[in-house]
């Protein structure tokens, strides 16, 4: 059997979904190939070795340069903070290797475009870690809005709010710095839904946009990493650099209207990753809380049976079939990486096209863009002017 060998940068909680999910492929699937996970790179030799054992890499390195350069190393798979990834994949690219690499593409949209174009001149096949696209409701919902069962479609609402940073005392780190993160919410929770409406409805046209940062200042990290760092008390404070809130309205080129909103300050939501699709003939609605379900409505149901059903998702719901035979029984957020990366083995062994690739990651990070360009000028923007 051909193989897939992976290297990944970064071991991490987001390294670590994608080790599982390459790990899971074939349990679930009959790939055209067999991932193997190759090569593992982290800060430090050390880290590096540690996270390869616990993940089941063949071999590590301290030295993610070396691991892009390795001729054994089919596809780089960036996991790192945000503002590695253009660096990290223009060597990938002129190495010739394919590139799968987590949202947001970029930190703006001209980094975007540079991977983009690289990536396109060379021929290689590329894949951004959206992965709510893969859960097989939305895979739903995309089918019912194309064959028009709701009608013309005229308004989107989607929504990413999370409670993860609403503890004042949550230290400082990597993501409220705007020169590491580029944009706060935004970019880490509206990215996702700023992407399915790109998916389920078109193209963006203009957006106008406010936000807020409403914890101005947190305290430095004394122990541990990511969402499980801690801070001593009486800690040295910094100044959070990005927005802890975004709303936005948005026009579609097909004429729809939309609004947008993200938190990580949300008290209570824990993945309150939401859409709702509204159009002449009915309405369809979707909770990643709640996500083997979505609700449903149809405007020529009888006047004494119309309200929204329920739909659990199940095998008539491609892929879910591959993972479980009887709906109800429900798919997780992993499974939903594994489709992910099943669909990135299959679009380099079967040569088929992946989605979404860089070209889609940047309309992303264009709209992105005109969002922060809005909310600083406090006014209507037009994408294409991103």
């Amino acid at each position: 059997m051909k193989q897939v060998r992976i290297g990944l940068i970064g071991s991490g909680f987001m390294g670590k979904s994608h080790a599982v999910a390459f790990r899971n492929v074939p349990l679930v699937f009959a790939p055209s190939a067999e991932p193997v996970l190759e090569l593992l790179a982290d800060l430090d030799e050390a880290a590096a070795r540690k996270a390869a054992g616990a993940l089941g890499f063949r071999r590590s390195t301290g030295d993610w340069r070396a691991l892009v350069e390795d001729p054994d190393v089919d596809v780089v798979d960036i996991t790192t903070p945000n503002f590695l990834h253009k660096e990290m994949a223009l060597a990938a690219i002129e190495a010739g290797k394919h590139v799968y690499c987590e949202k947001p593409l970029a930190l703006t949209t001209a980094d975007a475009r540079a991977m983009t174009e690289a990536a396109e001149a060379a021929g290689i096949k590329t894949l951004v870690g959206f992965n709510y696209l893969k859960n097989p409701a939305t895979g739903l919902v995309k089918r019912i809005v194309g064959e028009g069962t709701l009608g013309d479609i005229v308004h989107f609402r989607g929504t990413f709010n999370q409670d993860a940073l609403a503890d004042p005392m949550q230290p400082f780190s990597w993501r409220f710095r705007r020169d590491l993160a580029g944009s706060g919410a935004l970019g880490d929770l509206a990215s996702h839904t700023i992407n399915l409406a790109q998916y389920l409805i078109g193209e963006i046209e203009e957006v106008c946009a406010q936000t807020q940062t409403r914890i101005a200042r947190r305290p430095v990290i004394e122990s541990g990493t990511g969402y499980q760092a801690k801070a001593a008390a009486g800690a040295e404070m910094r100044e959070v650099e990005n927005e802890d809130q975004v709303q936005a309205l948005l026009r579609f080129a097909n004429g729809a209207a939309g609004t947008i909103e993200s938190s990580r300050i949300a008290s209570g939501r824990k993945l309150g990753l939401t859409y709702e699709v509204t159009g002449t003939k009915g309405a369809i609605s979707f909770t990643q809380e709640r996500m083997n379900e979505v609700k449903l409505y149809r405007a020529d149901d009888p006047a004494a049976e119309q309200g929204f059903r329920t739909i659990l998702i199940g095998p008539d719901h491609p892929p879910y079939g591959d993972f479980h035979p009887i709906a109800g029984i429900g798919l997780g957020y992993n499974d939903q990486k594994i489709i992910e990366a099943y669909e990135l083995i299959e679009g380099i062994a079967a040569d088929r096209p992946l989605y979404p690739d860089f070209r889609a990651g940047l309309e992303t990070c264009r709209v992105i863009d005109a969002v922060l360009r809005s909310a600083d000028q406090r006014r209507w923007i037009a994408v294409a002017d991103i």
